[in-house]
């Protein structure tokens, strides 16, 4: 189960970071490297902040764990990818575009 948890965690960081990125291109004509740039760049991001997030808060959980919650989808873990996805992508295509487009 522990298994089933880390590529759901992975999937919500690559959305999340993803939706970070155009979020962050569309802010400021600045930041803006197009969608299939603001995506690639966030959905980078978005892993990168997502995993290490999981790592120092304690996200990745040992399969004995993961089996006593429900299938391994616990809140907190979800919260964690989707904050931590969401704000590594926006962070990475804010500073991608901002050094491109300058």
């Amino acid at each position: 189960m522990g298994d089933t948890m880390d590529i759901v965690s992975l999937i919500i960081q690559l959305v999340a970071g993803v939706v970070g990125g155009n979020v962050a291109g569309k802010a400021s004509p600045k930041f803006n490297m197009g969608g299939a740039g603001n995506s690639i760049t966030g959905a980078i991001g978005g892993l990168v902040l997502g995993q290490i997030l999981e790592r120092v808060t304690g996200g990745a959980m040992p399969a004995a764990d993961a089996a006593a919650t429900t299938q391994g989808l616990d809140i907190a873990s979800i919260l964690t990818s989707l904050i931590g996805g969401g704000a590594g992508g926006a962070v990475l295509s804010g500073i991608v575009g901002a050094l491109k487009n300058r």
